[in-house]
């Protein structure tokens, strides 16, 4: 019995060394990924807002009465289309003044005419009459100088009346400006003063409807100042709407506003002292075709602009890049020959918001290993390799 056990015992041995000897290291095991292949579209996102290409206030120009309304909310209206009409009469008791007043400087003119060539005829009897020493010199000179005031009264006349002209062109086109036409093709966006409402002109023209081009919108879209300077006009460029999500609205960057809205609006006293505080955003302008009529102003865009794009090139998750070495140079981890992780310096291109494009470095073929498995991996290994080293218990 006793030899039987110890049989036992050594076979156990060398069964448990065999095993440690010849069965050998088990792999590492790790999570990996494999480089993948595509594009790679580096881009800027923006938010922004639809608005009119080009909105214009259409305002009263003379004081009075709304005396008339032709349009509505939502009109389609040609350039030149009535908007609306002022009570004309202050300006038509302006115009008949102002004719008036040029009838009485042009009756002044005729006697002013009338009387410069009776002087003159006297003038003349005058001099002739002093040529036969028939007259005297005073009565010469009393001819020649009511002669002379007449001429200049003639010419005071005559600036009179190019000063009353000038009233009457001014009164006429201020009753030209009881009529509000359009100035331009649009859509009325708004009306702000209603029928019977008095306008008063008095230090700006005070606005009496909104007009905009609703067959183009414009998107306003906030770019920070981080982005900004990666932008510029003619870029390719797209947006989506909230009610089409999965719809692109294809645009082209247009224009980016020289200064914040906050600073076009502001005076600079307050936008300086809100800029240590506030986060800072320049206007990108994209237009849109609209003939279809689904944009309408103040939709909100989510806004994608191009950058640039590199197609069908190797790329990896951002995440995978564990320790940047500058100059586009990052350190990645590799499953290399028996499972063990190298170090690789891989060289990156475009970026987008999930991957880099890899420019050299590593392959299609690589195993790419995940971040902070690796050291969970490594240690799960040994204790594995420690357990196996043990052998049986005697």
């Amino acid at each position: 019995m006793k030899k039987l056990l110890i049989a036992l015992l050594v076979a156990g041995a060398v069964g448990g060394f065999a095993m440690y000897k010849f069965g050998g290291e088990k792999e590492l095991e790790y999570m990996t990924i494999h480089p993948s292949r595509g594009d790679v579209v580096e881009k800027v996102l923006a938010t922004g807002t639809l608005v009119g290409r080009n909105e214009v206030e259409v305002g009263a120009q003379v004081n009075g009465q709304i005396q008339k309304l032709y349009v509505k909310l939502g009109d389609k209206v040609k350039k030149g289309d009535m908007i609306a009409e002022i009570d004309p009469r202050t300006q038509l008791n302006s115009l008949s003044s102002a004719k008036a007043e040029l009838r009485i400087v042009q009756a002044e003119k005729k006697q002013l005419q009338a009387a410069l060539k009776q002087q003159e005829l006297e003038y003349n009897r005058q001099l002739k009459m002093k040529k036969g020493n028939a007259t005297s010199d005073a009565d010469l000179e009393s001819a020649e100088a009511s002669l002379a005031q007449t001429r200049a009264k003639l010419e005071s006349c005559d600036a009179n009346i190019e000063k009353a002209k000038i009233s009457v062109s001014t009164a006429e086109t201020n009753l030209g400006y009881t009529k509000i036409t359009a100035p331009r093709d649009g859509v009325v966006i708004g009306i702000v003063t209603e029928e019977g409402q008095t306008v008063v002109s008095t230090q700006s023209a005070p606005t009496i409807v909104k007009i905009a081009d609703l067959e183009t919108m414009t998107v306003e879209a906030e770019i920070s100042e981080a982005d900004v300077v990666k932008v510029k006009p003619g870029m390719d460029s797209y947006f989506t709407i909230l009610g089409l999500p999965d719809r692109k609205f294809i645009s082209t960057l247009r224009d980016i506003e020289p200064a914040t809205e906050s600073e076009s609006s502001s005076s600079s006293s307050a936008s300086s002292s809100s800029s240590s505080t506030q986060a800072i955003y320049y206007n990108a302008l994209l237009d849109v075709d609209n003939s279809e009529g689904i944009l309408r102003k103040s939709m909100t865009a989510e806004v994608t602009i191009i950058l640039g794009e590199s197609k069908n090139v190797v790329y990896l998750p951002i995440a995978v890049l564990n320790q940047s070495l500058g100059n586009s140079k990052y350190k990645v981890l590799v499953k290399g020959k028996g499972g063990k992780a190298e170090e690789r310096i891989v060289t990156v291109g475009r970026k987008d918001n999930i991957n880099y494009e890899i420019l050299d470095g590593v392959t299609e073929q690589d195993e790419i290993i995940i971040g902070s498995d690796v050291a969970s991996a490594e240690a799960a290994s040994m204790a594995a390799g420690n357990s196996r080293r043990r052998g049986p218990r005697l």
